[in-house]
């Protein structure tokens, strides 16, 4: 499929449709089921062979049925009901615009969201995704095949502040913190409290403490909710841009052409007044 044309109409839908999801995420509480749809659709990208990312392939039941997937056909149904409206908005764009959403609907940070995706029908192989029950070796494998960092891999993690794990979806079950629905950098302090009951700790969660890597941002975001926010900022963009190259008619790039044009309209408009002005006081002292 090309690529969609970003131009005025598309950017007023994608402000409609970021509107219609921050109300339908904050009345339906499903922000990490949210997080989680956009999160999957993306990181299935190979860095080398270019295949897989932010393309909306998810929406195919060959995917969506894949095993790291289970749960997921709620969150599609969820963003069918905006995209509905909104018919010029890609799917891709829709699953990462849902996952900004639900990140700043929760109290997390502002990640900036460039439009232009193009859909894809072509869904990659499953064992793409990260697998909770393996440890650091196996997380580096899979976002180095993305083409992300140790710091990415260790502040994308931080969003299991958000959410529970369900029993008949990954077969763990609870949440890694106490307030599940707030974006905070409460899933790190409670990672260096050790276990604790009803808290949740997988594998993978395990792995960021035991690797000499992952760990000093452990820390640091325990202490430091501010790096935490900047940090998972980025990654967030980075994650939900793989393989994408936006395209040259991006919002700013419109907006900066409007006030170029208004600005030179209040200049040629000021010059005037002082030309007239000037011309009157000269015939008034003729006179």
């Amino acid at each position: 499929m090309a690529l969609p044309v970003v131009d005025t109409e598309y950017l007023k839908q994608i402000d409609k449709a970021r509107r219609d999801l921050r109300a339908l995420i904050a009345q339906r509480n499903c922000a990490p089921i949210m997080l989680r749809l956009a999160w999957h659709d993306a990181g299935t990208y190979d860095c080398k062979t270019k295949t897989g990312g932010p393309n909306g392939s998810i929406r195919n039941e060959e995917e969506y049925s894949h095993g790291a997937n289970n749960g997921l056909k709620i969150a599609l149904d969820f963003c069918e009901e905006v995209k509905s409206k909104y018919p010029k908005i890609t799917y891709a764009d829709l699953y990462q615009l849902a996952g900004v959403v639900a990140v700043e609907v929760t109290g997390g940070p502002s990640i900036d969201f460039v439009p232009g995706r193009k859909d894809s029908k072509v869904s990659t192989k499953e064992g793409r995704l990260p697998d909770a029950k393996q440890g650091s070796s196996h997380l580096k494998d899979v976002f180095y095949r993305m083409g992300l960092s140790d710091k990415d891999i260790v502040a994308l993690s931080g969003a299991h502040t958000l959410g529970r794990a369900h029993p008949e979806r990954s077969g763990f079950d609870g949440p890694w913190t106490k307030e599940p629905l707030k974006f905070d950098n409460s899933y790190f302090v409670e990672l260096l409290k050790g276990e604790e009951e009803g808290l949740l700790k997988l594998p993978t969660d395990k792995a960021l403490l035991d690797d000499p890597a992952f760990r000093p941002f452990v820390e640091l975001y325990a202490k430091d909710e501010d790096a935490f926010f900047r940090d998972y900022a980025i990654s967030h963009k980075k994650l939900s841009e793989l393989g994408f190259t936006p395209p040259s008619s991006s919002k700013p790039f419109v907006k900066d052409s409007v006030i170029l044009a208004q600005s030179a309209v209040g200049v040629a408009v000021a010059a005037a007044v002082v030309i007239f002005s000037y011309l009157y006081e000269v015939r008034k002292r003729i006179k």
